[in-house]
């Protein structure tokens, strides 16, 4: 009769185990028996399924528990394991035996950050030793296993060693600035951090670091036109005859912080006439809006403000005296007079000379041999005697060129009485004891002389 419940005897268990135990390993070996004989001492024996264990028979009512699965502590740091034997009686009988498996830790993990790549912002003008931020790392396993060390890789930027200029706790990571910061100087640092724990062997991550300086505003503007040789003040002369738009001066402001804090804004702080002067906010052009009348002051003072675009807003101040003239072409002449200093004996002016000498020269010789070919006169030749026509033309070129005419009446008339009678009048030397000598020749002779003979017989005292 089944009346015996089937009994169960741990025989031998370890525990604990460390978790990277290999698989196949034995865990415990337990033995089984049941008083009742035949089919009501037959016994069975099983474990969970869920667990990363099972049971081998190694011998008659004798089994062994092995791992079937690789263990991890992380995971499940002990198990229950209840093993449960089952006669075959009717009804069937059974029992069962607990036991509890606990896992020992094995630096199995390495640690984690949470990110892969940290930006942390940092305001320049920082004080020395502020708490930029906190890089804890996670590791999830027990004891040294787990205890962390936090360290910044060294890297060295412009023979500056990162260990000059950041600072992290061993113990928590929390990292510090040694320095204060200046954006303008210098705008950002990369660098990485690692955690390594304690354990034999020791395991170990590292992680990027990008550290961003951020500007503040913290740089005035400086006005760097117009150019102001002592303070701040600028003086101009401009033509009072200034047409309407024309630009009078150009206000340049620089800032060194960034794009935001740098963006320059002009205003009038100060304007003698707010109705002759205009003022572009963005360039800093300073038009004239008008032209000046008599009313208007010789003399006019703006007062111009750059302000930049920061919180709280930084701002420089320029003041420019004009002065109004009535013209501006002296002002021009004495800019522009200089005294021009120059070697009169240069080999270009010397050319010049000899140049202008020659050609000088060339051309009085040419004048001289023109008038000298002017007033040379050529021989006549002797010709067959002309015909009458040529003695008539000769004649009268004669009576042209040769005759004399006195004053005196009686020689005027005696040339005119002879001439309308066809003959020739020549006057001739005066021989003395006389006045005259005339030469009257007829026409129909054809002689264009009078002989010594024929001029006897004209005499005439």
């Amino acid at each position: 009769m089944n009346d015996n419940h089937p009994e169960i005897s741990i025989k031998s268990f370890s525990s604990p185990v460390k978790e990277d135990v290999p698989v196949n390993t034995v865990i415990a070996v337990v033995s089984v028996s049941d008083k009742d004989s035949g089919e009501n001492g037959q016994v069975k024996i099983h474990i969970s399924d869920d667990l990363p264990f099972a049971l081998k028979e190694s011998s008659d009512n004798y089994y062994e528990l092995l791992v079937s699965e690789p263990l991890d502590r992380e995971k499940v740091p002990e198990y229950d394991i209840t093993i449960t034997v089952t006669d075959r009686g009717n009804p069937p009988l059974s029992d069962n035996e607990t036991i509890t498996l606990e896992l020992l830790d094995v630096n199995d993990n390495i640690p984690q950050f949470p990110q892969t790549f940290y930006t942390i912002p940092v305001m320049e003008n920082n004080a020395p030793g502020a708490l930029l931020s906190s890089l804890t790392a996670i590791d999830p396993d027990l004891h040294e296993n787990q205890y962390l060390v936090y360290f910044i890789i060294e890297k060295e930027i412009v023979n500056t060693s990162m260990s000059m200029l950041f600072s992290i706790n061993p113990e928590n990571g929390n990292l510090y600035a040694l320095k204060t910061f200046d954006y303008e100087i210098e705008k950002e640092f990369l660098f990485h951090i690692e955690a390594r724990d304690s354990g034999v062997p020791p395991l170990s991550s590292n992680v990027t670091v990008h550290i961003i300086i951020m500007d503040q505003n913290d740089n005035t503007p400086l006005i760097v036109s117009p150019w102001r040789a002592h303070g701040s003040v600028v003086e101009e002369k401009i033509p009072r005859s200034t047409d309407k738009g024309t630009l009078i001066a150009k206000v340049i402001a620089i800032d060194s912080d960034s794009v935001h804090n740098s963006r320059i804004t002009y205003q009038f702080l100060h304007n003698t006439d707010a109705t002759l002067f205009s003022l572009d906010q963005y360039n800093g052009e300073i038009r004239t809006m008008r032209m000046f009348s008599y009313r208007d002051s010789r003399h006019q003072q703006l007062v111009v403000i750059a302000k930049d675009n920061g919180e709280p807003a930084l701002s420089a101040t320029v003041t420019i005296k004009l002065s109004t003239v009535e013209t501006a072409l002296k002002t021009y002449a004495d800019m522009t007079e200089v005294p021009l200093g120059y070697d009169i004996f240069s080999d270009l002016n010397l050319y010049l000379v000899i140049g202008l000498g020659s050609v000088s020269f060339l051309l009085l010789i040419t004048i001289l041999v023109t008038i000298v070919l002017k007033c040379q006169k050529t021989k006549p030749s002797k010709a067959a005697p002309p015909c009458r026509n040529s003695v008539i033309s000769e004649r009268n070129s004669t009576i042209a060129d040769s005759t004399l005419v006195s004053n005196d009446a009686y020689w005027y008339s005696l040339f005119l009485a002879e001439t309308r009678k066809g003959k020739l009048v020549v006057r001739q030397p005066v021989p003395k004891g006389a006045r005259y000598i005339v030469s009257s020749i007829p026409r129909s002779t054809g002689l264009t002389e009078t002989s010594d003979s024929a001029a006897s017989t004209l005499q005439v005292t």
